[in-house]
């Protein structure tokens, strides 16, 4: 027996048998064409295009109702990336200028991308490169005759552990198809889409194992502990008892569950807690509600935005906001728009050039103060779609009290066409700012007193505050949602809503780590949004708590100076419960 260790980014913990699986792309052919056979190539690169975004269109549909809103972006970025003319045009230069065949014109446009890319600063947009390679070589494998473009997973066995170097968001159908036990790649980090796969299919999953599967043949037994990131390699009989026992208290677990998925968050102590759901598209409304969600805490609209040519105009995202609006009585809060750094639309092209570092340019707020036309035709259709619902808005990525004064203006303005168009809407509908930029959170009671609601945004707030790439696996391993810097802003954000009696949520992952809800609690947190997945086990974490006997243990952790003592009273704090039920991650 021996072991690997990797990131864990999975639930639970399988037991099977191994199935190494490799790419079937062949190696990219070079063949010489004549110059009257370049229109003939050229047709056959289009062709070939079209077809293989029409099957990644295919698997999305496939998908779209079951994944959540991360896969959901990671398929539209690869759809953009086939459907960006740049693309077909520099790959049919090549083919005119070298008289060289389609998959090789291919290969070269792909050379040229990743080297770009990898020469990039920022390591996230650095990370992309991968996904260009994946993408490009789906094209490839249409025109080499071979249709889906990765591994075949053709006679596997239910249960069965995959074991491959990287895998693509398609991937997704066929592992539901034939119900993988688990997988593990050597590429990936905590929010590589990889990662976010595994997520989406709330199975075991380790990433980043480093050329660790060179080790594994088909056929052995592992032992893959998604929580820890462990891979037991044919473990002895002892070992293999014991991680038995634990998968058969985590099943256990997911049935208690559904059992309280419709009763209320309330802590033992008797304080009312309210979990609400993240979204991306509105077809995943009824999914939420249905994981008995008390409302939507955050409506992403990128979406909208995303993998097409044009903006949507007013009327369209009228139309979308109002459907979703009169669908249901609860509150809905939607985000406007954070396009910029990996979220780019139309290649980047329409007013958002690829700055040095995306993550701190011309992003969310920034872009759309900078660009009216985008921001007026957004805000309008939301103020006019407000009759229909329980709407709050909520401002993304807010710094400065210039920016805020700036968007009260647009939003007045607004106000007053609407009323001279004699338009029906809510003048006073709600307006949030989410705290996401370090700067934001120490000045939270700043913007408390001039905003509706506020919501911790911990992504990037923790990146931004430690300084470090999550996706990058060379730093992730500093990545730390309860780092003390991370809570002492968020206690800073927690209390500036208290003084200023406005609602403070938090719509990050932290929101939806069940190791984090209990000292959430005890910061004063009342309000959290998360994958409508993972609520009922937030919820029965709040139900197992006492929040007044762990305020006073918080209260020490914040100040507390010495790292080993910190870590003890959070392993205190999660020990504290009624509720012995293991996690079920």
């Amino acid at each position: 027996m021996f072991t690997l260790h990797g990131t864990g980014v999975g639930f639970g913990i399988a037991i099977g048998t191994a199935r190494l699986i490799r790419r079937l792309g062949q190696e990219v052919p070079e063949y010489s064409i004549q110059n009257e056979q370049a229109d003939a190539e050229i047709k056959r690169l289009t062709k070939g295009i079209h077809t293989a975004t029409e099957c990644l269109k295919a698997y999305y549909e496939d998908i779209r109702r079951e994944s959540t809103d991360e896969v959901h972006a990671i398929l539209d970025a690869h759809l953009l990336m086939m459907q960006d003319p740049v693309l077909l045009e520099q790959s049919a230069l090549i083919i005119r200028e070298r008289l060289v065949n389609a998959e090789f014109a291919l290969q070269v446009h792909c050379n040229d991308l990743q080297e770009i890319f990898q020469n990039i600063d920022d390591p996230y947009m650095r990370s992309k490169s991968d996904e260009i390679s994946q993408v490009i070589g789906r094209i490839q494998d249409e025109l080499l005759g071979q249709r889906a473009g990765h591994s075949s997973l053709e006679g596997i066995q239910e249960g069965e552990i995959i074991v491959t170097h990287d895998l693509m968001p398609a991937d997704t159908i066929e592992f539901k198809k034939y119900r993988v036990g688990a997988f593990l790649t050597n590429l990936g980090g905590p929010i590589s889409h990889t990662a976010i796969l595994a997520r989406s299919m709330r199975i075991p999953a380790i990433v980043g194992l480093h050329e660790g599967i060179r080790y594994l043949k088909s056929g052995d037994t592992l032992v893959v502990d998604g929580k820890r990131g462990v891979v037991l390699v044919d473990p002895d009989t002892a070992a293999l008892d014991v991680y038995e026992r634990r998968a058969a208290k985590i099943q256990r677990a997911k049935k208690e569950l559904e059992s309280i998925k419709y009763k209320p968050a309330i802590s033992l102590d008797g304080q009312t807690v309210q979990l609400n759901a993240n979204i991306e598209f509105a077809e995943e409304l009824s999914q939420s509600l249905a994981s008995s969600a008390s409302g939507i805490g955050l409506y992403r609209t990128e979406s909208l935005y995303m993998n097409r040519q044009e903006f949507p105009d007013e009327q369209e995202q009228f139309e979308v906001y109002s459907a979703l609006l009169y669908s249901t009585k609860l509150p809905i809060t939607i985000r406007t728009l954070d396009l910029g750094a990996d979220k780019q639309v139309d290649g980047g092209r329409k007013n958002m050039s690829l700055a040095t570092n995306p993550a701190l340019g011309r992003r969310a707020i920034r872009l759309c103060l900078h660009d009216l036309t985008l921001f007026k035709p957004q805000l309008r259709a939301l103020f006019r779609a407000s009759v229909h619902g329980n709407l709050k808005i909520m401002i993304p990525m807010i710094s400065d009290q210039a920016e805020l004064d700036q968007v009260f203006i647009v939003l007045n303005e607004i106000r007053q066409e609407l009323t001279q168009e004699n338009l029906p809407f809510k003048p006073d509908i709600p307006v949030g700012g989410m705290i996401e930029v370090p700067a934001a959170a120490v000045t939270a009671d700043i913007f408390a007193k001039r905003l509706d609601f506020l919501s911790i945004g911990t992504n990037d707030l923790i990146q931004y505050t430690l300084a470090i790439d999550r996706i990058d696996d060379e730093v992730n391993y500093l990545y730390d949602p309860l780092h003390p810097a991370i809570l002492r802003l968020i206690k800073l954000v927690i209390d500036a809503g208290k003084n200023a009696d406005i609602p403070i949520s938090m719509c990050g992952e932290m929101a939806g780590d069940v190791e984090c809800t209990r000292i959430l609690l005890a910061l004063g947190l009342r309000e959290f949004s998360m994958d409508s997945a993972v609520i009922s086990e937030i919820k029965q974490r709040v139900r197992g708590t006492d929040i007044n006997e762990i305020e006073q243990i918080v209260i020490d952790l914040l100040s507390s100076n010495d790292p080993d003592h910190y870590r003890g009273l959070i392993e205190r704090i999660n020990r504290l419960s009624n509720n012995e039920n293991p996690s079920i991650t």
